[in-house]
């Protein structure tokens, strides 16, 4: 079990794959690097629910 998280998570493998490294490329020249803030961070869905910090604030209005 342990091998197979290790090869589904090995990201090394991707380095040095030159398509991957200009799409990355193009990113930064677009939207710059920049760290995200904490609050930043609120409005990142990373399970992919588009309205998770609409329904957080709605949560937060309703007593």
């Amino acid at each position: 079990m342990e091998k197979k998280l290790k090869q589904l998570f090995d990201f090394q493998k991707f380095e040095g794959n030159s398509d991957l490294q200009l799409i990355i490329d193009s990113v930064h020249a677009r939207y710059g690097v920049k760290e995200l803030s904490l609050d930043d961070m609120e409005f990142v869905a990373a399970a992919g629910d588009p309205n998770a910090s609409k329904k957080k604030e709605q949560e937060k209005k309703e007593p």
